[in-house]
């Protein structure tokens, strides 16, 4: 091929827009993420992740009749049956989260009667169980590498306090009891919600294409998000800041890895220009997280030396993105490490299902070209 009649690659799809949306959007002009219209920080500070969570399936924020029909539909889907159950004890307790979390989806979808009938009302359905069952397998998945066993799901709590009743219980010590841990969780779980076309999603609208069933679409979805430059990246970051230990050694680790050239995880973003339009939000929630625990300052203060490193020393003045305050968050609540990404998933199942009925309406199969650069034709000798 003459350069003349090149084609325009553009790698990691950089650049290329892929289709319409209406699930959100970056708005340039205020560097606001906005779902559905509405910009994510309004959604963080004045509605429940619940009511999130139905703006992004249905389309507009819920009345209180809608609102409280939707909490009574997914607390009702929110027990795991026993088959279930076993089939996640059986996994073993050294493989990653995200691998169990992958296999709890395929076996819920193997039980699925509609398995194989795709429609509207289908994709719904399943993003709601899915919506009310992630959190109670997460939930037993953390339990039983501690030994313990399973936590009933209960019906007088919403989707966060759910939650941590059924990791920590309700002690004294539990984040449950926590304010300060409840609305910090709650405030991430509206934050990871949903991206535009992101990795995961993208991964789940191309299966999507093809006329798969949701369930294979969403199982496909969790394994892009595995990656750590997508998903990982919350866990990558609570490593790299064990691994720097003290608030002193932040600037010159950063400086050695700028030095280096080494991906420093947590920092930049493939759409944002002027910053992740999400960070102001989770790092006051972060921050004020770190006042309600003794010996939690360090993290803070590790967390500026490096933002303030990282934009000093870049030529692009690099900024953190939202999984840089979201990892030391979830770390002083209390959650392991590689359970950061299974807590994205909680939320972000949300702006998959999103997707998925919006690619299924209004489908056309996704097959992009590919630029050939290997041998030209060739014979076998014979």
């Amino acid at each position: 091929m003459s350069d003349n009649n090149a084609p325009d690659i553009r790698k990691g799809l950089a650049g290329v827009y892929a289709d319409y949306t209406a699930v959100s959007k970056v708005n340039p002009e205020t560097n606001s993420l906005l779902y559905r219209g509405y910009p994510v920080q309004e959604l963080a500070e004045h509605c429940t992740f619940e009511e999130v969570a139905f703006l992004l399936l249905r389309g507009e924020l819920p009345n209180a009749e809608e609102l409280d029909d939707f909490k009574r539909e997914c607390w009702n889907g929110r027990a795991l049956d026993q088959k279930t159950i076993d089939m996640i004890m059986s996994m073993p307790t050294d493989c990653h989260p995200m691998d169990v979390l992958r296999s709890a989806v395929a076996f819920l979808g193997s039980y699925d009667a509609d398995h194989f009938t795709v429609s509207s009302n289908h994709i719904r359905w399943v993003g709601r169980q899915l919506l009310s069952k992630l959190p109670t397998i997460v939930a037993l998945d953390i339990r039983r590498r501690r030994g313990d066993g399973y936590v009933e799901p209960r019906k007088d709590l919403g989707f966060t306090e759910n939650f941590l009743w059924m990791v920590f219980g309700d002690g004294p010590d539990s984040p449950l009891n926590k304010p300060g841990d409840v609305e910090c969780f709650e405030k991430s779980m509206i934050l990871y919600a949903e991206h535009s076309f992101n990795a995961s999603t993208f991964t789940g609208r191309v299966i999507t294409s093809t006329m798969s069933d949701p369930w294979s679409a969403i199982v496909g979805a969790i394994g892009a998000l595995k990656g750590p430059l997508h998903g990982g990246a919350n866990e990558a970051v609570m490593h790299n800041m064990i691994e720097i230990g003290d608030p002193a050694n932040a600037e010159q680790w950063a400086k050695d890895k700028l030095a280096n050239k080494d991906l420093v995880m947590g920092f930049g973003h493939r759409v944002y220009k002027k910053g992740d339009s999400r960070v102001p939000t989770m790092e006051a929630a972060f921050k004020k997280l770190a006042t309600e625990h003794e010996g939690s300052e360090k993290w803070v203060e590790m967390y500026d030396i490096l933002a303030e490193t990282m934009y000093e020393n870049t030529s692009i003045k690099i900024r953190p993105n939202l999984d840089f305050p979201a990892g030391p968050a979830y770390h002083i609540m209390g959650f392991d490490i590689p359970f950061f990404t299974p807590l994205f998933v909680m939320s972000r199942i949300t702006g998959w299902s999103a997707h998925i009925l919006e690619q299924y309406e209004s489908n056309s199969l996704i097959r992009p070209l590919s630029a050939y650069d290997g041998p030209e034709e060739r014979h076998l000798q014979k």
